[in-house]
């Protein structure tokens, strides 16, 4: 696995390991949220991840896009849909979020190369 993908996944799981350590019940409860919000139900778990991505780009969250990249690339998600996903989240959130769409495909083109190199 790439460096990039494998340092940010290394680095969200030991921080998260940290922050639910600590026992505050408000966080344990929105982590739990998110984590029910993006289960299935009367959308699919693909469509919600992909909002999830759009919203994070517009809002212009890094390690939120990395995330939802993973999670979507995990669902069988092909470059041709993430790149209308891309299309969505700049004409929604305009040219800021270019610098974002550049770090989201760089990331994207990360997970497909760990792909290409496990077959």
């Amino acid at each position: 696995m790439s460096n990039l993908v494998t340092e940010f996944n290394d680095y969200r799981t030991k921080m998260n390991e940290v922050i639910l350590s600590k026992d505050n019940l408000v966080i344990k409860r929105l982590w739990n949220l998110d984590t029910n919000t993006y289960a299935e139900g009367a959308l699919d778990v693909k469509t919600k991840e992909l909002l999830g991505l759009v919203a994070s780009m517009v809002l212009r969250c890094d390690d939120c896009i990395k995330y939802h990249l993973g999670k979507s690339h995990e669902l069988g998600i092909n470059t041709e849909q993430m790149y209308e996903v891309f299309a969505v989240a700049n004409i929604v959130g305009g040219t800021i979020v270019v610098p974002h769409t550049r770090r989201a495909a760089e990331y994207w083109e990360e997970l497909n190369k760990n792909i290409e190199e496990a077959l």
